[in-house]
């Protein structure tokens, strides 16, 4: 018969493993908790290590497929005050449990790509009707499957930059809206929550705002039109260097350009690297008074450094270990300094906006798309839409039993972080900006204590807040077991 202590280790990481962030939902053109009705504020990086040449089809890895890597770098996040990562290429095959089950833990929600640079896996804008097809959409709705069930599921991209070159934006628009549709209504049926689907925008400012006009609005005025996206993500890296302000980086004009969104708006890319080290100094403007009644945060890029350019907060290596960058740091600092309880407060008049009727006044460039009649889907399309696709990798929420980082990761002095690990945040909560300095010294907010270069700083063991979690939990799951047993 098994003792006592492995139904007391079994139930606390049952215990683990069902604490889960809250749902967020779209209110107008905020993200809200849909449990504490804060409001949501994008605290983002993308997360793609290895890059687009990473993801190899048949392989058996993508970036959620490891979580020993995930557990790594989740710890990372957290310390950094990381709330979303954005994820571009991924296997809808695989097995994504642990992965996003780490990063729910930790309070960390997941914006996906559903399309994949491999052929036949998104719109090609120069051979749309081919292009657009069952075989797409089978693909695409099994991302879906693949994530629907997770909490931390934050929204899909439908389209990333698909109107970019010269010319898209005449024959493109449609078929954005028409895959925004297709998967809008996959999810109505096989999802057991609604999950916001959007686009994330190329900054090519002469289309930029049309491509927002005609992808948010309603196409004869129905509130329940499918095809209209539900967020809208901007790839901008018009900020550059520590010099650069609101105005000379031309954010003053992008306010005015959306300060009458009726959806969510942020920076799906955002962090200009021709100054280096970076200085990220539009971190305060974003998240200032100056923007934050318009925009919803944003996803710096990227969190793993790659050989091609110099975007990277983290150098990942073979053997599993890793080292901050000086970014990191810059970053973590800039975060600090945030006024988390003032970014979560709420604004009744942006959550109860309505989105404008169709209507090719609404236009403005000549060379853009003013149809508004979207393509039906293809051949095929509505029976998976209604049926399901066969053999779906649904995933699933799994039990995190591992907290405590196993591998090296230094920081960027060059010393071994002391106690990296992830600390499970209570339910309701996502992760945000802690005032911690993971290269160096801890603040006196700080938790757990990291290598300073010299002697590291211990707090002992896996940290405090991780103890105390443990002890508290434990004191739970006796005091059931007590009052069963009597």
């Amino acid at each position: 018969m098994p003792s006592p202590f492995t139904y007391i280790f079994a139930l606390l990481l049952w215990s683990i493993s069902s604490v889960a962030v809250p749902n967020i939902k779209v209110q107008g053109a905020d993200y809200v908790n849909n449990v504490t009705t804060d409001r949501f504020q994008i605290i983002g990086v993308a997360y793609q290590p290895g890059g687009s040449a990473g993801f190899i089809a048949g392989s058996g890895i993508d970036p959620l497929s490891n979580g020993t890597l995930c557990l790594r770098d989740a710890a990372l996040m957290q310390r950094l005050g990381i709330n979303t990562i954005r994820v571009y290429n991924l296997d809808p095959s695989l097995n994504h449990d642990l992965c996003a089950s780490i990063f729910n833990a930790v309070g960390i929600y997941m914006l996906l790509d559903v399309n994949s640079p491999l052929p036949n896996e998104s719109l090609n804008p120069g051979d749309l009707t081919s292009s657009y097809n069952s075989a797409y959409l089978n693909r695409i709705f099994a991302a879906v499957e693949a994530f629907k069930n997770f909490p931390n599921t934050l929204g899909f991209f439908g389209g990333n930059e698909v109107m970019q070159q010269p010319g898209t934006e005449t024959n493109v628009p449609p078929y954005v809206r028409a895959v925004t549709r297709d998967l809008k209504n996959y999810i109505a049926k096989h999802s057991p929550r609604n999950i916001p689907v959007g686009y994330s925008a190329a900054d090519v400012r002469e289309i930029l705002a049309d491509s927002f006009t005609y992808l948010s609005c309603v196409i004869d005025g129905s509130t329940s039109d499918m095809s209209r996206i539900d967020f809208f993500g901007l790839n901008s890296y018009s900020w550059c260097g520590g010099d650069a302000t609101f105005q000379s980086a031309g954010y003053d004009i992008l306010v005015e350009m959306f300060g009458n969104t009726t959806i969510p708006v942020f920076f799906s890319e955002y962090g200009c690297n021709e100054v280096r080290p970076r200085s990220f100094n539009e971190v305060q403007a974003l998240y200032g008074p100056d923007m934050t009644g318009v925009m919803s945060g944003g996803i710096i890029y990227e969190y793993v450094q790659e050989e091609s350019n110099n975007y990277g907060l983290v150098d990942l290596y073979d053997n599993g270990t890793a080292a901050i960058r000086i970014d990191y740091d810059t970053l973590q600092k800039q975060y600090n300094q945030l006024d988390i309880k003032q970014l979560q407060s709420g604004n009744s008049s942006a959550t109860n906006l309505k989105s404008p009727r169709c209507s090719s006044g609404l236009i403005t460039q000549a060379s853009f798309s003013k149809s508004f009649k979207i393509p039906s889907p293809p051949s095929g399309a509505q029976i998976i839409i209604d049926n399901g696709i066969k053999n779906p990798a649904t995933g699933k929420l799994v039990p995190v039993e591992e907290m405590t980082v196993k591998a090296a990761v230094y920081g960027s002095n060059g010393g071994l972080i002391k106690d990296l690990a992830i600390k499970p945040l209570p339910d309701n909560q996502s992760n945000t900006p802690n005032g911690q300095d993971t290269s160096g010294a801890p603040s006196a907010s700080s938790p757990s204590g990291t290598s300073t270069g010299g002697k590291p700083q211990s707090t002992g063991g896996a940290g405090h807040l991780e103890i105390d979690l443990l002890l508290a939990s434990l004191t739970l799951i006796i005091l059931s077991l007590r009052e069963a047993l009597l």
